[in-house]
Order: C-alpha cells, then structure tokens, then sequence
C-alpha cells in the first residue's frame, strides 16, 4: 500500500493552516492561563506584561511557559518522526518506538541509573538525558544496520525495530526487577511528561528538531516521488536507499531529542500524521508543516488536560495520550483489515 501524493483535503491550504494555527495559539493561551493556581484575567494579563504580583509572573514564565514550550517541541519532534517514517516505511502504523527510538532511551536511561551511585543524585539526573538521546540514536543505527543486512527495505527496518525492542525491553526488566532504586526512578521517566522542564533543558532538542524539521522540508519532493514506490522513485532519478538512511535517522534524531527531555511518550507519532493526512492531504510539503503545528497543539491541550482535570494534582501527559492515542491506534487496525 503506497501512501498517495495526491489526495483530497476538506480546506484549502492557507485556510488550513490559518484554522490551526489559530487553534495553536487558544491552546497555547489556555495552557499558559490555566493551572492549579487560578488567576483572573485582569492577574493574568498583569503577570503577562510583569504589571501586577511579581508571584504571578515566577508561575507563568518559570513554571508553564518552560513547560508548554516543551510541549510543543515535543509534539513537532514526534509528529516530524512519524510522518517521515510512515512515508518512507510505506507503513501507515509505523511511529518511533517502532524502530527502537523509545527502548533504546530507556536502556540508557536505567543503564545511567544503575551504573553511577545512588548518592550522586544530581549527577543522574543530569546525564539522564544524554545517556537516553546517546542511546536512542545507537539503537536506531543498530536496527538501519541489521535491516541493511537483510534487504534495507521499509519493512525490514519495521521488523528489526520489533526484534531490538524486545531485546532491550528484556534487558530493561532484568535490571529494574534487580534494582527496585532503578526501578521507582526510571518509572516516572517511561510515563512521559514535561514537570519541571527548564529552558536549558529545551535548548539543545529544540535546535535538534528545527534543524530536522528544515532538511525534511528540503527533501519533501524527494520524498513524494519516493512515495509513488521506491522502483518508481529509482527511474525518476531518487537515490532510494540513501533517502530512506536519512528520513530514518531524521526521524530518530527528532524522536530521541524529545525522549531527552519528556520522557517515553507514546502514540503522538503515530496518531497525528493520520489526521494530518486526512486534512491536509498528502503532499510532503504541506503535511510536514501541517503534522508539526496540530502535534503541537495536540500534545499541548493533552498536557493542559492533564494539568487541569484533577487539579492540584495532574495526569503525566504520556498517560493522557494513551487514553486518546490506544482506541485510535485499535481503529487503524480495524480499518486496515477492511481495506
């Protein structure tokens, strides 16, 4: 099954876009208001403008801008890796974790855990995210390498990903099940979430994505003809296999640079594009752009509800995008059997 290059989308583009982008910016306003601490709108606008209690202003730029800011690069960064490896995979359930971009930032991170001591605290949690982004992009070159070994076809990657995820699930287990320290600190890293993300934090994955994002756009006609079929894409001169290398590492890159910072969050990748295609059609120049900003709107209003419907306490955002992202992902698999 081909992914289409043409295909119908219910608005025009500009108006699309406008559509959402103006749906962006509620939610992004909404987030920024809304929290455990209620503030009117004349104490919110007051905060915003540094006019009114200086307390007001610490929670809205120290506390929930830094965290919808992570919201929102997590949502480009896992929709960019889905769109691209649902195109280039010819696999419409494909999505990161697939191709070990999740097990492998877990690895890291119960390795970093169990192997620096239980005492240098702040030392852990300040190499947690580099031990999970090193980690995820050695897994990912590892299942290109073994999938290169047996064909390097879209579908082998697919399955490589299963076998190495298992693998690395298995080694998880074992050193969470004989280190219970281990296990209570990597449990709140394998739920996904943006509680207490600083801008320092967001610096370095932000860059990542936006430099992903840009090199995907530039390669958005290579990847169209691609999607016509790789024999298709090889006559009208694409060099297949390389596209396919960097698409994938593309989308490792966007997806591992997330899990540094958030966490394991599942199905964003995987759920996104599809609604992105279903409306904006599925030319890679506009549903690249498209996937980024309704990821980013998603993963944002999911954080907010999160945040909101048991407040003060909260609902990890990873949590919340299960409970959308699983009947969805149920839906997909009915509706590829019919077809």
């Amino acid at each position: 099954m081909n992914l289409k290059i043409k295909g119908k989308h219910r608005f025009r583009l500009p108006i699309g876009f406008l559509l959402f982008g103006i749906g962006f910016i509620l939610v992004f306003t909404f987030s920024l208001f809304l929290g455990s601490v209620r503030m009117s709108v004349s104490e919110f606008f007051g905060a915003l403008f540094f006019r009114s209690d200086e307390t007001n202003s610490i929670i809205l730029y120290s506390l929930r801008l830094p965290r919808i800011l992570a919201a929102v690069v997590a949502g480009v960064g896992l929709s960019l890796s889905g769109v691209l490896l649902q195109g280039v995979t010819d696999n419409s359930l494909a999505s990161p974790n697939v191709i070990g971009v999740n097990s492998g930032a877990g690895f890291g991170t119960v390795l970093c855990l169990a192997i620096l001591p239980v005492g240098s605290s702040v030392l852990r949690f300040s190499l947690l995210p580099l031990f999970a982004f090193v980690f995820a992009v050695l897994t990912t070159l590892a299942v290109l390498a073994i999938a290169s070994g047996v064909g390097g076809t879209g579908t082998s990657v697919l399955l490589s990903g299963v076998a190495v995820t298992a693998l690395l699930n298995a080694f998880i287990s074992a050193i969470t099940l004989a280190d219970t320290d281990v296990l209570s600190s990597y449990n709140s890293f394998s739920v996904g979430g943006f509680y207490g993300v600083t801008y320092e934090e967001l610096a370095i994955p932000s860059a990542i994505i936006v430099v992903c994002l840009i090199t995907a756009l530039l390669l958005s006609k290579e990847i169209d003809l691609f999607c016509l079929g790789s024999d298709t894409a090889a006559l009208l001169g694409v060099n297949v296999k390389c596209l396919s290398i960097i698409c994938i590492v593309l989308a490792s890159l966007s997806a591992a640079a997330v899990v540094s910072f958030a966490g394991l969050l599942g199905f964003v990748g995987l759920v996104v594009p599809h609604i992105a295609r279903s409306i904006f059609g599925y030319r890679m120049r506009s549903l690249i752009p498209a996937t980024a900003i309704i990821g980013a709107t998603v993963t944002t209003l999911a954080d907010l509800v999160g945040r909101v419907v048991i407040a003060p306490s909260e609902i990890p955002v990873g949590i919340m995008m299960a409970i959308v992202g699983a009947p969805f992902f149920i839906f997909l698999l009915i509706r590829r059997k019919r077809t």
